[in-house]
This record gives structure tokens, C-alpha cells and sequence, in this order.
């Protein structure tokens, strides 16, 4: 598996594959952007939170190029911390061991080359597989915020996951 830059030419089609309902989406990116995808709302995020956030967007490709995974991350500077976020996996390599393969290398990037201290992400508590996924690569809860995003007939709690920068814990690029 390796990381690069996000590609909206190359990689905008095969993002929309892997979010086939609302209930995805909504876990997903929190319904900043209307269900069904189109390229003009999901590169406005993109360009937006660049703006606001800085940013950057990534994809996880098989070694082959295929994405399979993608990621937004930017660096706090203020408390020299990274933050994850609109973290996904080709549904059809879910629970392959490919998101903790690409989480492993998101913070290697984190840790050794934007010199972070610690990465942090926010996970709704009902996206169960995911913060599991977390928690395996080595997150841990530090907060959370009960009720707080309506879905349909729902109330979805927010949990703030980190992981501190402890080189002894990052299994390097280890295949699942």
C-alpha cells in the first residue's frame, strides 16, 4: 500500500463507489455535503476545508495504483498536533486489515514528516467498525459528545479519538 496526493480526476470516481447510501455518507462526512456526491460538492469541501483547515487530501492505492483508501489531514500548528478527517475505505476491502494499513502510514507521514506530537480524529460512536479500527492502530477515546448530529430518527454522539507520536507503537507499512 502506499499514500499520495488526492487526484480529482483520477481518484473523484472511485470515492462515490465506496458510499453507496445516505446512512454511509452521513457517517462519513457528517452530511457537510449533500447525498448523492457530485465532483462540484465534494471538491468544494475539499477546497474549503484547504482553506480553513489547511487541509490536504490523500489517497491509499494498492501497490498496483488502484485507490482503495482516502483521508484528509492537516496540521494544527497552534498545539503542533495533526488532525484525520473524511477517513474511508473501498467498501469492498473493508474489515481487510486496509484502513489500519493506511491509518499506519497516515501517521507515519504525521509523526515523521510533519512533526506532530499526537493526531487526533472525531468518530460518531455509532460508526462502530471505524472507531474499532481506531482503537486497534492504537487511538483512544478522550471525549465524548452525546447527541449531537440528527440522523433521520437518530441522535449520533460525537467521540474525539488521539494517538500520541510513541515510534515503538507504529507497525511500519505491515501488511494486514
Amino acid at each position: 500500500m502506499r499514500l499520495r496526493p488526492y487526484i480529482a480526476t483520477k481518484d473523484y470516481h472511485y470515492i462515490t463507489q465506496w458510499i453507496d447510501d445516505d446512512r454511509v455518507h452521513a457517517l462519513w462526512c457528517a452530511n457537510l455535503i449533500p447525498y448523492s456526491i457530485t465532483k462540484e460538492s465534494f471538491n468544494n469541501l475539499l477546497e474549503r476545508n484547504a482553506i480553513e483547515w489547511t487541509d490536504s487530501a490523500y489517497v491509499a492505492t494498492e501497490d498496483n495504483g488502484k485507490p482503495i483508501g482516502f483521508f484528509c489531514y492537516s496540521v494544527i500548528v497552534d498545539d503542533n498536533t495533526g488532525f484525520l478527517k473524511f477517513v474511508i475505505v473501498d467498501k469492498e476491502k473493508r474489515g481487510t486489515g486496509c484502513g489500519q494499513q493506511m491509518l499506519h502510514l497516515a501517521l507515519q507521514y504525521a509523526f515523521h514528516i510533519t512533526g506532530v506530537s499526537l493526531v487526533q480524529l472525531n468518530v460518531f460512536a455509532e460508526n462502530t467498525a471505524a472507531k474499532h479500527c481506531y482503537e486497534k492502530v492504537g487511538f483512544h477515546q478522550t471525549m465524548i459528545a452525546e447527541n449531537v448530529f440528527p440522523y433521520k430518527n437518530e441522535l449520533w454522539s460525537r467521540c474525539h479519538m488521539v494517538i500520541e507520536n510513541n515510534p515503538d507503537k507504529l507497525i511500519k507499512n505491515k501488511e494486514p
